[in-house]
């Protein structure tokens, strides 16, 4: 396609890159190209802008997009033109925007996420300039992942800033705004990326809240949180209880069968995002991916590091350039 910068599995389209006369219809076939097949009209006479950066991670692909206002379409000639099968979780993070489908509409502000079901017709009005970042999975893998049967319950639904949806929106910000720098640093990120839509299925279900407070899916929502907030050094038990809408004794339950229990889980999961970082940029100090991965200091990480790996974030890193 004209305009598409290729970078590695990173491609970035932007009207700048034709005529402006030709800027609309350029920007439709970037958005198909990027989502599914889709229509497109523009809410402002004036002249159009956009830009759109779109990653496959291999577990999932996410997009940035940036631009002026319009009214986007999936039909039903378009599903039955393509029969693409995939879920996307739409998160506001500039402007505002609106979704339709399945009869529901879900108003977004920034912060907040909704998801459609490209097997059936939706409608996304931007009446303004907006940004957003969206999240595409298959469906059919999503939806066993979740649990669910289908999407049915949870298309169009709002999950605001505040809730534990928030934090998993959150999570999916930082991996896209990493993906065209840093892109070897996001693939070990994106692997988490699956659960923690799933996660976000099930809250808009309502399942989780349905679902008994020991059971698999309140253990699921933990450790989505945790995965989103790895990389606050001030996280306790009490705030992460607090968040997944559960008691700290019932967050001890959970993890009773984990040695040293969901702060050990947390430990694991910062060592793990360290170690990608270690591989992914060599050139970044030890003390700021410390920092980044939630350790309160550059000696606790070496401490930590050391007693889970057996050896130090030097030595780590030196074997893996030594192992290239």
């Amino acid at each position: 396609m004209v305009g598409s910068v290729p970078a590695g599995v990173v491609d970035v389209w932007s009207t700048s890159a034709v005529e402006q006369s030709y800027a609309f219809e350029y920007w439709c076939e970037v958005i198909c190209e990027a989502f599914v097949q889709l229509s497109a009209v523009p809410t402002k006479e004036c002249s159009f802008a956009g830009q759109l950066v779109h990653a496959d991670l291999a577990a999932l692909e996410i997009s940035t997009i940036r631009s002026g206002g319009q009214r986007v379409r999936r039909t039903s000639r378009l599903i039955a033109r393509a029969g693409e099968e995939y879920l996307l979780a739409n998160i506001q993070t500039k402007g505002h925007g609106r979704i339709e489908q399945d009869g529901r509409v879900a108003e977004l502000d920034p912060g907040s996420v909704a998801v459609c079901d490209s097997t059936r017709p939706y409608t996304l009005h931007f009446d303004e300039p907006f940004e957003m970042t969206v999240v595409q999975v298959p469906l059919g893998d999503i939806l066993a992942e979740a649990g669910l049967r289908d999407s049915g319950g949870v298309t169009a639904t709002k999950l605001g800033r505040d809730s534990p949806a928030g934090v998993v929106a959150q999570f999916f910000c930082e991996l896209s705004r990493i993906c065209p720098t840093n892109f070897q640093a996001a693939m070990p990120l994106a692997v988490h990326g699956r659960g923690l839509m799933a996660s976000a299925l099930l809250l808009s279900s309502g399942r989780v809240r349905q679902a008994t407070a020991t059971g698999p899916l309140a253990r699921q929502q933990v450790v989505a949180f945790l995965r989103a907030r790895y990389g606050d050094p001030r996280l306790t038990p009490a705030d992460v209880a607090h968040a997944c809408l559960i008691s700290p004794r019932t967050l001890h339950r959970l993890f009773e069968g984990t040695p040293e229990g969901v702060m050990r889980l947390l430990r694991t999961i910062r060592i793990e995002h360290a170690q990608a970082l270690l591989r992914a940029d060599r050139s970044r100090s030890v003390e700021s991916i410390a920092l980044a991965c939630g350790f309160a200091s550059e000696r606790q990480f070496y401490r930590v590091f050391r007693d889970e790996t057996g050896c130090t974030p030097g030595e780590f890193r030196a074997a893996g350039t030594a192992g290239q």
